[in-house]
């Protein structure tokens, strides 16, 4: 990481973090791009409580032109979680021949949700010799620790997993992503109703870009390839998350009421032609006082295993992530390229 100049793109929460580990493993921040006007102007030493640093954040507008004049080694994109959403940064990256990073769920594996985006990414950055990838918490505690557990199993017949959240952690976007704040009758009609489809009309809607799938969908799709699966068919299916009291919301500004949605499970069912199904459920709400993070997977076969994480730190967890990939982006093959291929998760 010794010198690795970083442009910082989106200077939320999650920035605070990876912009402090980059420069205590030695990179330099040389650019921070934001659409907060109350942060655009101001030097990154303002997020993150150290001497003025000369960066200064700048808009979207403005971005193109910075990324141009400072030249950076590579982008991280903490923004959005849905590859449409991070279209313009991805393929403005791609254009000026920039590797970039993004904690954008679905650019984990986004091949099976935003098939054709993710393809003209992938030939822009080829053409001007980068890399674009997708990582982040999942890519230890959902990706690299399964495919490592199943590398000690000799039989396997079924990996089921759980995990669960706080969407308080992670912004108002993805809060409303989940459905957090909805009555039970909004949440049908907004959130669950996009999975009550047939497989062949979810495939239409994949080839036209306007899929929203939920953290697992891509969280399998990285399984398979890692493991070698082929996918036969996969499924998707929204739950509301309740409770039977009334919890306040920071993010939302709002008292959740006993009754409506604190968020959603979304639960995936995944086949493959090796007869292994992957059953995959992320749990992200607006926790009660007695509620945790919680990362829960079983390998069933000869043997079966089971691991369970119990408060895990995600919002840390996702972004030393992020930084400790940063030498395999560098390294690796132009294009679009998941996480899965790039070898294992390592402490650098």
């Amino acid at each position: 990481m010794k010198d690795v100049r970083v442009v910082q793109y989106g200077c939320g929460k999650m920035a605070r973090y990876t912009m402090r580990y980059v420069m205590e493993r030695g990179g330099k921040i040389v650019g921070a791009v934001d659409i907060n006007p109350e942060v655009i102007g101001k030097d990154i030493s303002s997020l993150l409580d150290i001497e003025d640093t000369g960066v200064t954040i700048v808009s979207p507008l403005d971005a193109e032109a910075m990324l141009t004049e400072v030249k950076p080694d590579i982008c991280i994109i903490t923004t959005m979680s849905l590859m449409k959403d991070c279209k313009d940064v991805l393929l403005l990256c791609a254009r000026l021949g920039i590797n970039a990073i993004t904690t954008c769920e679905e650019a984990f594996y986004p091949f099976n949700s935003s098939p054709k985006l993710t393809e003209e990414i992938d030939a822009l950055a080829k053409e001007h010799g980068c890399t674009i990838t997708g990582s982040g918490y999942q890519d230890a505690f959902w990706g690299n620790l399964i495919s490592t557990l199943a590398g000690s199993t000799h039989k396997i017949t079924k990996i089921k997993g759980s995990s669960s959240y706080n969407v308080e952690d992670y912004g108002i976007a993805l809060a409303r992503a989940h459905g957090a704040g909805l009555t039970l009758e909004e949440f049908d009609k907004e959130v669950a109703s996009v999975d009550n489809i047939t497989e062949e009309e979810r495939n239409e809607i994949i080839n036209k870009g306007d899929y929203a799938p939920s953290y697992m969908w891509n969280v399998n799709g990285w399984l398979c390839d890692k493991l070698g699966l082929h996918v036969l068919s996969q499924t998707q299916q929204c739950v509301p998350q309740t409770s039977d009291h009334d919890i306040t919301s920071s993010t939302l500004d709002m008292v959740v009421k006993k009754g409506m949605a604190t968020g959603m499970s979304a639960v995936v069912v995944t086949t493959t032609e090796e007869g292994i199904t992957l059953e995959t459920e992320c749990i992200g709400k607006v926790y009660a006082k007695e509620d945790v993070d919680r990362n829960d997977w079983t390998i069933f076969g000869e043997p079966d295993t089971n691991m369970v994480i119990t408060r895990p730190a995600t919002v840390e967890l996702t972004c030393a992530t992020i930084v400790n990939r940063i030498p395999d982006v560098l390294s690796s093959e132009a294009g679009f390229v998941p996480t899965s291929r790039m070898g294992e998760l390592k402490y650098k």
